[in-house]
């Protein structure tokens, strides 16, 4: 892949800077590259389909942290008892209300509601490709940049846990990972990126490879 072979040849991950994002999504709030492209389980699995005149819209940030010792992504893990994706590791976000005027507008509401990170600690910079998933969403991934310092107060209701991950594990040349598992019957791929502990997966893993996608041609 072509990310792979830039970050082998030099392209080391920590030399990625806020700098670099806001060069890359150029300040726009479009997506960051072809506007009819969409993103998904079909990725991985050709011959997938979803039923795209059900499909509910929401939106997600996915927060970029400015750390001294390097960017981080911020995730939420999600309360075992939740009806849909319970106990995964996502972005904050959520399904879009009549009320919000935008997508950023959504994954800035969500965000504020779900971790209780205010609207003004973040500097959005632009959009990943929207993202289609089994559950019957259409994801707008909406990047944003955070400094600190800033509070996080997690919602019980939805949230176990508010955790970083370092930018350079998300660039590391290994990863993704690919995985699969049987789904109705049906062996379904996916992108995985382990980290200590964790297991991140899913549409979350699937908006991270875009996010490579993008970073990998950060200047």
């Amino acid at each position: 892949m072509e990310q792979q072979a830039l970050l082998r040849a030099g392209q080391a991950a920590w030399r990625v800077t806020p700098f670099d994002i806001r060069t890359r999504f150029s300040g726009g709030a479009v997506p960051s590259r072809d506007p009819e492209k969409v993103r998904g389980d079909h990725d991985l699995n050709p011959g997938f389909r979803l039923p795209l005149d059900r499909l509910r819209e929401a939106a997600v940030l996915v927060p970029l942290v400015d750390r001294p010792e390097g960017v981080t992504v911020l995730f939420t893990q999600r309360t075992a008892h939740l009806s849909a994706h319970a106990g995964q590791i996502s972005f904050p976000g959520g399904r879009r209300e009549t009320y919000d005027r935008s997508p950023e507008d959504t994954a800035l509401r969500e965000t504020e509601e779900e971790i209780g990170v205010a609207r003004g600690h973040v500097e959005v910079v632009g959009r990943l490709d929207t993202y289609l998933t089994r559950t019957g969403f259409r994801v707008t991934p909406v990047v944003g940049l955070l400094k600190p310092p800033f509070a996080v107060n997690p919602d019980p209701t939805e949230v176990d846990e508010v955790f970083e991950v370092p930018l350079t594990v998300i660039l590391g040349p290994d990863m993704p990972e690919r995985h699969s598992r049987e789904v109705m019957g049906h062996q379904r791929f996916f992108y995985a990126f382990p980290y200590e502990q964790r297991y991140i997966w899913g549409a979350t893993a699937g908006m991270l490879v875009n996010l490579r996608d993008v970073l990998a041609e950060a200047p």
